[in-house]
């Protein structure tokens, strides 16, 4: 995987703002292209099982429709890779997604507070060359453990607003450090996208994150 005009389209099916980032500074082109599906729980699910099945209906729900509007307009040549993830927090054996208000923001906040809880974050990889589609998947585990701090404190970070469009009411790139004593795993896990598990995916698609690739496609971008 590079950043070589030759190389394979990267279609990230996610609008997560911070698995872009992550993306980015890796170096890697890519477009974004968000997932219609549901995101809704089956009865009797397990946590590990819910996070991968929605990375994958995510990846090839945009992998369906990228090599559809690839056929439609004669499109050729490079092959295309979709990147799908989803993270779920899982306190106690339930899952906290995103809060749907400020007071459910607050409450999931004061439950994780001067404890452990388990970040899963899936991230699933579908490669479409020609009629060929093959697809990769994995689920990453880590333990986020929280500062004691009481609802005040907890109010006054919701009231920044950054809670609000992330799973369990956080993140641990911002403003959320404040609430994080310590990780056990994979940051960038923890942040939605992990990227060892993300290039192992790759290799085993037969595409290698390659280092002097990105550069030579970096200057030729500078030099435009």
């Amino acid at each position: 995987m590079s950043g070589e005009d030759a190389g394979p389209r990267i279609v990230l099916a996610s609008a997560s703002p911070r698995r872009a980032d992550i993306l980015s500074q890796l170096g890697v082109a890519f477009e974004v292209r968000p997932a219609g599906v549901d995101e809704s729980t089956k009865d009797g699910e397990e946590p590990g099982r819910y996070v991968e099945r929605l990375a994958r209906a995510k990846a090839s729900f945009v992998a369906g429709c990228e090599s559809t509007s690839a056929g439609e307009t004669g499109a050729k040549g490079r092959p295309l890779l979709v990147i799908g993830g989803d993270t779920a927090v899982v306190h106690c054996g339930r899952i906290l997604g995103k809060p749907a208000s400020s007071e459910e923001a607050v409450d999931m906040l004061s439950a994780l507070a001067g404890g452990s809880h388990e970040v899963l974050t899936a991230v699933a990889v579908f490669e479409a060359d020609g009629d060929r589609l093959l697809a990769a998947s994995t689920t990453v585990s880590s333990v986020v453990r929280f500062r004691a701090f009481d609802r005040r404190f907890a109010r006054e970070y919701v009231a920044t607003r950054e809670p609000m469009d992330k799973a369990g009411a956080y993140g641990v790139q911002k403003l959320g450090a404040a609430v994080v004593e310590r990780i056990e795993g994979d940051f960038y896990s923890v942040m939605g996208l992990p990227v060892a598990a993300l290039l192992s995916l790759l290799e085993r698609l037969g595409w290698r994150y390659d280092f002097t690739a990105l550069v030579r496609a970096q200057a030729r971008r500078s030099e435009r």
